[in-house]
């Protein structure tokens, strides 16, 4: 907590299977790859408070396919997530979930491919998105709707200038259309309501 980092070649900080971590409070500028990372076998994580800026990728949760599950994503800022970076291949995506998530009450914006990723493949499992406000970004909201996913919750959320605003996909292809149109129906089983969109 309370750390200041910058111009790192990947993460600003990444915990590797660790369970029962707390990151919070930290500013994290200029990360080659995802700034703040909680990957493989862990159980049990917090990220807060943190400020994420012209970074690759900004949160990531992540590697259910692990183990890695169970966490809370809250009040961080994530600004210009760009992709690429070290990995060529890494999506610009604000904050990204798989495992018994929650991802609530965070600003992203300015994030090429997509503000907030629920679940990957199969690898998605009891996963919602509230409170968040998401702008300017090619995809606001995007869930996995691969076979074994799990359904989604996303209420209450508000997102401005996305191209698409909230969209079900197979491994990063669109699957339905735009959710967060007017009259759109949630799939079944899914959540999707009381998001502001413009």
């Amino acid at each position: 907590s309370g750390n200041r980092v910058s111009d790192c070649a990947f993460s600003a900080i990444r915990a590797n299977a660790c369970s029962d971590l707390r990151v919070s409070g930290n500013s994290a500028r200029k990360s080659g790859e995802t700034a703040i990372y909680a990957e493989f076998g862990f159980e049990g994580a917090v990220v807060s408070g943190n400020i994420i800026d012209d970074v690759a990728l900004g949160i990531s949760v992540t590697n259910f396919n692990e183990g890695g599950r169970l966490a809370t994503v809250a009040n961080n800022v994530v600004r210009r997530a760009k992709g690429g970076g070290t990995l060529p291949q890494t999506n610009g995506v604000g904050i990204g979930a798989e495992g018994d998530a929650v991802v609530m009450g965070n600003v992203v914006e300015d994030t090429r491919d997509t503000g907030i990723s629920l679940g990957w493949g199969r690898y998605s499992r009891t996963l919602s998105a509230t409170g968040n406000i998401v702008r300017n970004t090619g995809r606001g909201i995007v869930f996995s709707m691969s076979d074994g996913a799990d359904d989604v919750l996303i209420v209450n959320n508000r997102i401005s200038g996305a191209q698409q605003a909230i969209i079900g996909a197979d491994h990063g292809t669109p699957v339905t259309d735009d959710l967060g149109k007017p009259g759109a129906d949630s799939p079944a089983g899914s959540v999707i309501s009381g998001n502001l969109v413009s």
